[in-house]
């Protein structure tokens, strides 16, 4: 796509104008400039519609290589290096990672006015998932399967990785709300360092909404849990394959921008969340896969033990494994691309509205069945 008419996924499942401008080829041009092994940018291929950065696949002398610009707001050139070394760390355990490309220094973050670029070999195989929203559902229980082993994987590959917590909070998948014993005092507590998120509750009761949402979860207690790092985002849309078939091989694992420090089964919740619930029917009720859940469990297992206390703790974290990131995206939404409307569906569709699914008859069946995982 190489026109002006670009529109990204919109929080409805629909198609909106970007809150980013696109990537235009005289930019690209600009950036490969300092990157050796990418080759001088001949055009546009492919334009990402997603919608929290602008990305793109660019044809060059050389070859194809993936580009993908960041507001400085959103993602500081430290910030991006940060999920460059888990990333190639992940590489380095064998996690099919694109290559990042690097200039004559080693660097692999380019700066360029008030954007940051990141610069990525193409991932191997099939982008299948290529025109699918964030909460579509997997396409069938034998990619929700593979998923669920590549995700044992990559914990396996990243047991060993240290590094401080992320130096951000905003679109990234953390857990320090969803394991305090009081989530609401830590989202008061943690205002200091977070105006804009602040500036957005403040001007509705959220501390009756928020504990109205969580209140038949509040008991549940994630601190015992190893620490590790996690992915965060593990949708099938973020996985390259070998095919288009219901036998295809996972071939490349992307999109490390809301990894951080958690817990393994945060990520394994958080898949199952993204993979097996079709939040954007949410309107039906009943929207959860069953049979997408159990296959991404085994998946899991057929590389790595899950306990039964990790069972229980992966049904109890269910209703609240998205809180952290829904109020990194108020934050996101209130205070950089300054959408109020975006920040409410945030707020009131994803972050109250999923923990209150849960309370309700279809949730409740759906927690009752993986409860039911031996």
């Amino acid at each position: 796509m190489t026109d002006d008419a670009h529109l990204t996924h919109g929080l409805a499942g629909d198609e909106l104008a970007p809150d980013w401008p696109p990537l235009t080829l005289h930019e690209v041009v600009e950036v490969l400039e300092r990157v050796p092994d990418a080759g001088q940018a001949v055009s546009l291929a492919w334009r990402s519609p997603r919608p929290l950065s602008a990305a793109a696949l660019v044809d060059t002398a050389q070859g194809r290589v993936f580009v993908k610009r960041h507001h400085h707001s959103v993602r500081s050139p430290a910030q991006l290096a940060e999920e460059h070394r888990l990333a190639s760390h992940a590489r380095a355990r064998g996690v099919p990672v694109p290559d990042l490309l690097r200039d004559a220094s080693g660097a692999s973050v380019f700066v360029r006015g008030d954007w940051v670029y990141e610069v990525q070999a193409p991932a191997r195989g099939v982008d299948a998932y290529r025109d699918a929203y964030s909460w579509a559902p997997a396409g069938g229980v034998r990619h929700a399967y593979a998923a669920g082993a590549m995700l044992a994987d990559w914990h396996a590959a990243t047991a060993d990785y240290e590094a401080p917590q992320r130096t951000t909070h905003i679109l990234v998948a953390r857990a320090e709300i969803l394991s305090a014993d009081d989530p609401v005092a830590a989202v008061a507590a943690g205002w200091a360092g977070r105006p804009h998120l602040r500036a957005y509750l403040e001007a509705r009761d959220w501390r009756r909404e928020l504990s109205d949402a969580l209140a038949p979860w509040q008991s549940r207690s994630f601190t015992t849990h190893p620490a590790c790092w996690t992915h965060g985002d593990w949708h099938v849309s973020n996985l390259y394959w070998s095919d288009r078939s219901q036998a295809a091989r996972i071939t490349g694992v992307l999109d490390l921008g809301l990894a951080a420090r958690t817990f393994a089964v945060f990520d394994l919740a958080t898949a199952i969340e993204r993979n097996a619930i079709a939040w954007l029917d949410v309107a039906r009720g009943d929207i959860a896969r069953v049979d997408l859940a159990h296959a991404l469990i085994d998946g899991y297992r057929s590389r790595r033990d899950l306990s039964a206390a990790d069972m229980r703790g992966l049904v109890d974290l269910l209703p609240l494994v998205h809180v952290d990131f829904a109020l990194s995206e108020v934050e996101y939404f209130e205070g950089i691309t300054r959408r109020r409307d975006h920040a409410d569906v945030a707020w009131y569709t994803f972050l109250l509205g999923h923990a209150r699914w849960f309370a309700e008859p279809p949730g409740r069946a759906f927690l009752d069945a993986l409860g039911h995982v031996a």
